[in-house]
Parts: C-alpha cells; sequence; structure tokens
C-alpha cells in the first residue's frame, strides 16, 4: 500500500485562518507526509508525538490513548496501542526516505479531563517519553499535563508547533470521542498486524 492510499481515511481541508491545506487527526489516527500543509488536532487525554525530519522535510503526528483496566500493573497490554501508534508513524516517515538517526519528537496532551479516569494521561505521557527514550528519538519539547484540552497545529517539514491550551469547553465533545476511542480498544483482542521498526 503506497502512503497516499495509506492516508485515504485522513480528513484534509483548507484551513483560512493558517492559510494552508490541513490533515485533521481524531483519536486513534496517525499521518505523515512531504507536503507543505498543516496537521491538527485536539487533545483531551490522549496524547500526540509530532515526529520529523528537518533534513530531508517530511514528518508526522499520531494521536493515542492507552486503553484498559486502570488498575492493571501489568502495562504491556495496554501499551500495545500506544506502540502501535508510534512505531506505525515512525514507520511511515522511514518510507519517505527519512533515518531514524535525523528524527526529532514533540509531545503533547496527556491532560487530566476524564471525571475517574485521572491517570489515564499520566500513563500516556509515561509511555510517549519512555518509547521516545528507548528508540534514541530526542524529544525537542513537550506540553503535557495539567487539567484542560489542547489543540494542536504541526508542519511537518520545519517541525514548528502551535498549541492553544482550552481553557474551558462549551461541550463535552472531547471528553465523549476519547471515551469512545477507549470502549473500541478495550473491546478488541489484539491490534491487527505486526509493526517493525526499520
Amino acid at each position: 500500500m503506497g502512503i497516499a492510499a495509506e492516508f485515504g481515511h485522513i480528513k484534509k481541508y483548507y484551513d483560512n485562518v493558517n492559510a494552508c491545506h490541513t490533515a485533521k487527526l481524531l483519536p486513534g489516527e496517525f499521518y505523515a507526509t512531504r507536503d507543505d500543509e498543516m496537521i491538527t488536532t485536539v487533545l483531551g487525554s490522549c496524547v500526540s508525538a509530532c515526529v520529523y525530519d528537518e533534513k530531508n522535510r517530511c514528518g508526522g503526528m499520531n494521536h493515542f490513548m492507552l486503553p484498559g483496566d486502570q488498575n492493571n500493573t501489568d502495562d504491556n497490554t495496554p501499551a500495545r496501542y500506544g506502540i502501535y501508534a508510534m512505531e506505525s508513524l515512525i514507520n511511515s516517515i522511514l518510507k519517505m526516505g527519512s533515518r531514524k538517526e535525523n528524527l526529532r519528537a514533540k509531545l503533547f496532551g496527556g491532560g487530566q479531563i476524564i471525571a475517574n479516569m485521572t491517570d489515564v494521561g499520566k500513563k500516556n505521557i509515561h509511555f510517549a517519553r519512555k518509547f521516545l527514550h528507548q528508540e534514541g528519538i530526542p524529544l525537542e519539547s513537550s506540553d503535557l499535563g495539567l487539567a484542560f484540552p489542547r489543540k494542536v497545529n504541526f508542519y511537518p517539514l520545519s517541525g514548528r508547533v502551535r498549541v492553544k491550551r482550552l481553557q474551558s469547553l462549551h461541550n463535552n465533545t472531547i471528553e465523549t470521542r476519547e471515551i469512545h476511542y477507549m470502549q473500541v480498544l478495550s473491546n478488541k483482542d489484539q491490534v491487527n498486524g505486526e509493526i517493525e521498526l526499520f
């Protein structure tokens, strides 16, 4: 499957405010590109990794949550979803001709916005930081935790990111979307397919 076909489901539009073509991510999605465009998402307790290679002018973003029993001390089972999101994104960037040693990352999200599930964001943050460290990908900057959602606009060719902290919400769209995403993942026995980093 080619890169274009791989991301055929991603919603794209022209953002008049930022005057650029834009790809919008929902929970569970990732997107990588060599085009001069913006990738955007809104995060609650989910985390997005913005990974880019400025030298080869390509990069991408994911949007993931670690689901499962929050009382389960075995992090391997829920972490597979975060691993899938990170490895899928990195592999897509490498397929565009990037080299792993040129990759840089920025992390966002992990807010405590879901009632009675205050440690979900912390688990997402811990996983993402640990993954980048183990893979030797430098974490250049981050805006993580606290008790509010964020809107993230990422420019993958340069690595530039704009983050807006949403101090108040007029509806519960973000929370509802993330709870639904967690329920879908929790009902799956496994993620289909295995990803191998190269």
